[in-house]
């Protein structure tokens, strides 16, 4: 039997013929109502669309055990975006609610191909507001869902197929666990996570499989997360921010929170993460400027694909996919 990598890398070394298929093309459909019912629900909520980098001298460092990659920009080595976080909090001090459908490349580790959820390159809706908080954007996070997946229904039920009838608008609210507590589930399930570290991808699908409807787990500790989240000032070490995950093992949707913007707190966070200051010299300029406290998050084109289609692999979601360890067109 053959191994299953050596037949993906066949599948999609030939996507000039797979592509040709009607599956596909009736995802594509999907994908596009999706991305237009994204724009029309953040243009009816005062977001301005704005066009995301694309390269830049730093980029976003919390991707989880994901490399960047570095080019030589006329001798200035300058970073692909893995995601354009920082950026995000440059241009709310000239618009007050922003959104960009932002391309990312991260090298993720050979291991990712497992989750069947990893792309190296894909994009994610990034938003950003101005003197928001957790609860306002993750509100926003439930409506645009919701939406989205009503308006599909609507207008993809030929492309759906069967999904469309097992695919359900969730109802809001959406219910919350503090990682604290999805801790004690999954401890309730078998499986042991420490605290203090991201939960493992099998651990997240495993309760995500536990639920039939989307939910959020908020405050993650400050060492399971990047420096530029902000910490309670109730509960130091505990971050103001949260993941939505899906529902059905399709693991996690959204990722956001409130954004630390006061240039001391941020060096400080820089430095316990084992971040070098030295290396983010125009975003720690701009924070000594002054900028806005805000709140944001992203979510990811085709994992969400991926979930309205129910499709088993998120390479299927993607019309020239690129997955860690196979070069492919």
């Amino acid at each position: 039997m053959s191994c299953p990598t050596v037949d993906l890398a066949e599948k999609l070394g030939r996507r000039y013929l797979t592509i040709r298929e009607k599956r596909l093309a009736n995802v594509l459909k999907v994908q596009d109502e999706i991305i237009s019912s994204i724009r029309a629900f953040l243009k009816s909520e005062g977001f301005t669309e704005i066009l995301a980098p694309i390269i830049g001298p730093v980029t976003d460092p919390g991707i989880r055990g994901a490399k960047q990659v570095t080019i030589d920009y006329y001798g200035v080595p300058f970073k692909v975006m893995s995601s354009m976080i920082l950026y995000k909090q440059m241009i709310i001090t000239a618009l007050p609610k922003v959104f960009a459908l932002s391309p990312n490349i991260r090298l993720e580790p050979l291991e990712t191909l497992k989750t069947r959820r990893h792309l190296t390159e894909f994009r994610q809706v990034d938003l950003e507001v101005a003197y928001a908080t957790c609860e306002d954007v993750m509100d926003l996070g439930e409506k645009m869902l919701c939406q989205v997946i009503a308006d599909v229904k609507a207008k993809c039920r030929k492309e759906l197929g069967e999904r469309c009838k097992a695919l359900k608008v969730p109802k809001r609210p959406f219910k919350r666990y503090t990682y604290r507590e999805a801790l004690e589930v999954l401890e309730s399930m078998g499986i042991k996570v420490r605290y203090g570290e991201e939960i493992p991808w099998e651990a997240e699908e495993a309760i995500s499989k536990a639920h039939s409807e989307p939910f959020w787990i908020t405050n993650y500790p400050a060492t399971a997360r990047s420096f530029y989240y902000m910490e309670s000032e109730e509960n130091p070490g505990i971050l103001e921010d949260f993941d939505l995950i899906y529902p059905e093992g399709f693991g996690e949707a959204i990722s956001g929170g409130q954004r630390e913007h006061r240039y001391e707190r941020l060096v400080e966070r820089m430095k316990r993460s084992g971040e070098d200051p030295s290396q983010y010299g125009w975003y720690l300029d701009m924070l000594k400027a002054g900028i806005p406290p805000s709140a944001g998050f992203g979510i990811g084109v085709e994992r969400l694909t991926r979930f309205i289609c129910g499709l088993e692999n998120i390479w299927d979601a993607v019309p020239f996919p690129k997955v860690a360890g196979i070069p492919s067109p």
